[in-house]
């Protein structure tokens, strides 16, 4: 019975949340109503994206606590988190997610590989950055961005 009253005594001890990102939502995210279902596609990246990515919606940063979920199918995403430069076997198969994916739907490129085609840019396999092949909304830069950045763009998406 000690633990439990310890438990009650204490109550619940949690960091308050960060401030509220500065800037405006993209079009469409108001209507996503402060929820929003993430599908992640890797273009072409070197991983080290992915692996922030994976650190944000963990149990540190928890981007699923401000609204932002994973999902495993386009179909079901509002939001595209795409990574690395889009190589010229995945441009069609980049374009076919986004065309996919319910409107609205927004297009957030992760990284600077994602932004410009960073360390990869001239590349003989690679098409271009993610804004050449399908309209981009949001931008996270960083090489790899660090997951307060990831979830900060997150919570301009989803308002909260």
């Amino acid at each position: 019975m000690g633990l439990l009253r310890k438990i009650r005594d204490t109550g619940r001890v949690a960091e308050d949340a960060p401030p509220r990102p500065a800037g405006n939502p993209p079009p469409g995210a108001a209507e996503l109503a402060g929820s929003a279902h993430v599908r992640c596609i890797d273009a072409g990246s070197c991983n080290g994206c992915e692996i922030e990515i994976a650190q944000a919606f963990g149990p540190v940063y928890d981007a699923e606590r401000y609204g932002a979920r994973l999902v495993a199918s386009p179909r079901h995403a509002d939001v595209a988190l795409v990574t690395g430069p889009v190589t010229r076997n995945m441009a069609e198969p980049l374009r076919r997610t986004v065309a996919a994916m319910p409107r609205p739907r927004l297009v957030v490129a992760v990284g600077n590989c994602a932004i410009d085609c960073g360390e990869f840019a001239g590349g003989h396999g690679v098409e271009g950055a993610v804004a050449d092949i399908v309209p981009v909304d949001l931008r996270v830069p960083g090489c790899p961005p660090e997951p307060e950045r990831i979830v900060a763009a997150l919570r301009v998406v989803t308002g909260r």
